[in-house]
C-alpha cells in the first residue's frame, strides 16, 4: 500500500449545530459546522419546522415572477407585430 494518501483521522472531531447542540465524532475534519442534528431535526423532534435556510422559496417565486413577466411581454410583442401585419394587408 503507499504511504501517506489517506488524511487524518480526528477520533474526538466536534460538531456545531446552529441550534446550538454540540457533539463529538469521528471525522477527517476537526470542527465541522451543520444546520440541522438529531436535537433539532422534525423527524427526531416530531414538531414541523420549515427549513428555508437558503431562501429556495423566495428565489423560485422570483424564478416564477420573471418567466410570467416575460412571457407576457412575449405575448404583447406578438400580438402588436400581428396587428402590424394586419394593418398593412
Amino acid at each position: 500500500m503507499k504511504a501517506k494518501i489517506h488524511p487524518t483521522w480526528y477520533p474526538e472531531a466536534r460538531v456545531h449545530c446552529a441550534c446550538g447542540n454540540v457533539f463529538t465524532t469521528g471525522s477527517t475534519l476537526k470542527e465541522i459546522g451543520v444546520e440541522v442534528c438529531s436535537a433539532c431535526h422534525p423527524l427526531f423532534t416530531g414538531q414541523q419546522k420549515f427549513l428555508d435556510t437558503a431562501g429556495r422559496v423566495d428565489k423560485f417565486n422570483q424564478r416564477l415572477a420573471a418567466a410570467d413577466k416575460k412571457r407576457a411581454e412575449a405575448s404583447e410583442r406578438k400580438r402588436q407585430k400581428a396587428q402590424a401585419a394586419a394593418a398593412e394587408a
